[in-house]
């Protein structure tokens, strides 16, 4: 990367006279003040570590230990059965300061407190990693707390008490346990049983078999192995062969996108929404550089793992020919913004000071009003990021390796993000359904060319101040971006506002230097290998159907009536509207998380199941009561909602498997079930949306203040992507994408039956709104 910074602020060209030196001071200035804030972050870490290492100790708890040693001295009483003694006794003289004996015996009690407070500290840490193992509370109905449970919940609060930083908890945190083989084996047989007619499974039943019995034992003793020494047995593996490897598009088949609110809008002035969302953005990351952030707590007493977070800002996937890299730089003191073709460098800070919202507002401003064109080449440079990854590789390898080109793509590949300002305008319009959907296929994949697909993430900002995020998937798991997400849109409406004509609270600083246009030298060669990748992309893009609309009849609070989860009901419903869809079963992923466990990511919940294709079968046949409708509903309901706790808890399947696949490619054993169980397709690819998950503001107090979630593309090219939101008590947001080259699917229709699966399910327990 030094090469790059050369080319920034040391430029100097060969003529016949000698060198002709040109020296930057606007980029030296930079450069002088990144490596200052460097050192504060460095000093700040040094300090964090160290009270994150100490917890739930702290030199408060340390002073306490000593004074205590101290004061049972001046009492005559040895606490420490005279290993203060021995310590002293043992004291090298020459290395202590004021030989005497007073001075002695007061370091000989502070080693000793120490000692103490060290082991202190490792017990509790360890007991609270023992503590932390049980997952019993999660498989006990709602209100009926077992008394074991309610004592494990006061023994973890006591060990968690005090003040945890971020990542106190980390090293507290159980590893995530390998399950035993015939456990998954007899959770995967079962899941695809109703998939299959009775010759198919008794096959699928012989291959399994047969792997338990010869193959799968010398795979498990490698992967038990590797739990053993690393931090997740998962993690690596996953990040690296299902994202890292992939050398398809990110765009539509990886990256997703998250949406604004939608109910309400402060602002139309473009430039003022992104000032105070970029602001609010970077005061998040500085607060997660101080670690300032309280650590997510399941039932607000369980931590849950925060690695994810640690790459949220100043990452950018770079493309390889056989595995991409994820690469984080430490610190990021601008970001990178694209407008009408060109890209452009935004300094975030003044000196060592975060720029106001209403400077950013300006910078922004200044960018709009710029009516230079964009460079040849430039416009659609960024459609190489939405293609393949191996040419985007060769692409960049041999045009921006050196020169102009290596110094404007290290400008955007060391931002701190991506912002787009687009030409283009979207909002939600509840009179116009398809307004909703418009937005999202926008966020998606734009046109192929002004969306930075590499970026941690893309914030965009349309023409009518609306905004909206494009987040590359392999660093985190969305629920991670939502908690930025959340506190950037409650930090902007809640904290910062606007003037009455909607510009940024305060004046502008004139004197601010301009942003600096990015500058870009592309041969011919290289406007061709853009244009091939554009068309790739293009031919993505224009495939995907995507269908989002908002649910109004009920939400939350009305599903809570049935007795069930809101989640369980939603993917019941999910199966009784593919069924009507489709005329049969899939195979239906949803996304669960393992974050109760160290560096944990996501698991898959097979949620069609025996008792939920039941249920299905029962309503459409259309000739069972009332009340055997309701039984098998909540029998589906309660097989769910247990496939969820034991994803969560660490009793998966579908990880285990991969990971068993992966070491027997490790050792050059070949697995026929294996092989078939990794080669069946997703056709019902489904997640929900997480909201409210930092508490800034209150739902109740505001309802309107309502994002409408996100979504992404589909998994297989004949099947659905389906991501929800239950938005609150009243009401649900649907996010369903298809491809149209496919004759099976069509996400409208689709929606249309999920709603009336909705409403069917709803009527049985003739719940409507009018009961609430």
């Amino acid at each position: 990367m030094a090469e790059a910074h050369q080319a920034v602020a040391f430029q100097f060209t060969v003529t016949p006279d000698g060198f002709d030196f040109r020296l930057s001071r606007e980029a030296l200035k930079h450069l002088y003040l990144t490596e200052i804030n460097a050192w504060k972050k460095r000093l700040i870490r040094i300090k964090n570590g160290i009270l994150r290492g100490v917890y739930p100790g702290s030199p408060t708890s340390w002073l306490a230990v000593v004074m205590a040693t101290v004061g049972s001295s001046y009492c005559n009483v040895d606490i420490s059965n005279g290993l203060v003694y021995y310590i002293q006794k043992h004291l090298p003289e020459r290395y202590v300061p004021y030989q005497t004996p007073q001075t002695r015996a007061v370091v000989s009690m502070a080693i000793f407190s120490t000692g103490v407070w060290i082991v202190g500290i490792f017990f509790f840490r360890q007991t609270l990693k023992l503590l932390l193992s049980y997952h019993g509370w999660m498989f006990e109905m709602h209100g009926q707390t077992s008394r074991s449970t309610k004592v494990w919940a006061a023994c973890v609060r006591l060990l968690s008490s005090g003040r945890p930083m971020l990542y106190s908890f980390q090293t507290s945190l159980p590893k995530l346990p390998v399950p035993s083989v015939q456990a998954t084996i007899q959770r995967y047989l079962e899941s695809v049983q109703p998939l299959l007619d009775d010759k198919k499974y008794q096959r699928m039943e012989i291959l399994a078999k047969e792997f338990q019995d010869k193959t799968a034992p010398r795979l498990q003793k490698y992967l038990v192995l590797k739990s053993w020494w690393a931090t997740n047995y998962v993690s690596d593996w996953w990040e690296e062969y299902i994202y890292l490897r992939g050398r398809n598009p990110l765009m539509v088949n990886s990256n997703y996108y998250a949406m604004d609110f939608v109910l309400i809008k402060n602002t139309d002035v473009q430039a003022a929404r992104l000032g105070n969302i970029v602001h609010a953005m970077i005061t998040y990351r500085r607060k997660l550089d101080r670690e300032d952030i309280k650590p997510v707590m399941a039932l607000g007493i369980v931590p849950m793992c925060s690695n994810q977070m640690e790459r949220m800002f100043n990452t950018t996937r770079i493309p390889g020919k056989e595995t991409d890299v994820l690469q984080h730089f430490n610190e990021s003191r601008h970001v990178a913004v694209y407008h009408k073709g060109r890209f452009f460098k935004v300094w975030l800070y003044e000196g060592s000071s975060l720029l106001k919202p209403r400077d950013l507002e300006l910078q922004f401003q200044r960018i709009l009003d710029d009516p230079s064109p964009p460079q040849p080449g430039e416009e659609r440079l960024a459609a190489l990021t939405a293609g393949g990854r191996a040419e985007w590789a060769q692409a960049r390898q041999t045009f921006f390796s050196s020169g102009k080109n290596r110094a404007a793509l290290d400008a955007i590949e060391r931002a701190a993000f991506f912002v787009v300002l687009d030409e283009e305008s979207h909002s939600y319009d509840p009179d116009n359904e398809a307004s909703l959907s418009l937005y999202g296929k926008a966020l998606l994949h734009g046109n192929c060319y002004n969306r930075w697909f590499d970026k941690s993430f893309t914030l965009v900002a349309f023409k009518n101040a609306q905004l909206g995020l494009n987040t590359e998937h392999s660093w985190a798991d969305a629920p991670v971006m939502g908690h930025l997400w959340e506190f950037a849109l409650g930090t902007d409406i809640f904290h910062l506002g606007y003037t009455e004509t909607g510009h940024c609270v305060g004046k502008p600083n004139l004197t601010l230097t301009p942003p600096q246009r990015l500058q870009w030298d592309i041969p011919e060669r290289c406007q061709a290998a853009i244009e091939s990748s554009y068309q790739v992309a293009k031919a993505l893009a224009d495939d995907v159907e995507l269908y989002c609309f908002q649910f109004f009849p009920f939400g939350k609070g009305l599903i809570k009536k049935c007795r069930t989860s809101p989640d369980a009901f939603v993917q019941i419903a999910l199966q009784l509207a593919h069924f009507r869809d489709k005329g049969k079963f899939c195979l239906t992923y949803e996304a669960s998380m393992t974050r109760l466990f160290r560096e944990g990511r996501t698991e898959t919940v097979r949620s069609c199941t025996n008792e939920s294709t039941a249920f299905v079968k029962a309503m459409v046949q259309g000739s069972h009561t009332k009340a055997d409708l309701q039984n098998l509903f909540r029998k589906a309901s309660e097989k769910h909602q247990n496939l969820y706790r034991l994803a969560m808890t660490g009793a998966g399947i579908d990880r285990h498997l991969f990971c068993l696949y992966v070491v027997s490619k490790y050792l050059g054993v070949s697995s026929p079930f294996l092989a078939e169980v990794l080669s069946e397709p997703w056709r019902l690819s489904t997640s929900q949306t997480a909201q409210f998950q930092i508490g800034m503001f209150d739902p109740k107090k505001y309802p309107n203040h309502l994002g409408a979630g996100g979504g992404f593309g589909p998994v297989a090219d004949d099947g659905y992507g389906v991501s929800y939101m239950i938005a609150g008590e009243n009401t649900i947001f649907f996010h369903i994408s298809s491809k149209f080259s496919s004759s099976e699917t069509n996400a409208q229709r689709f929606g249309n039956h999920i709603r009336q699966a909705l409403l069917d399910i709803a009527d049985l327990f003739k719940v409507s709104k009018a009961d609430s």
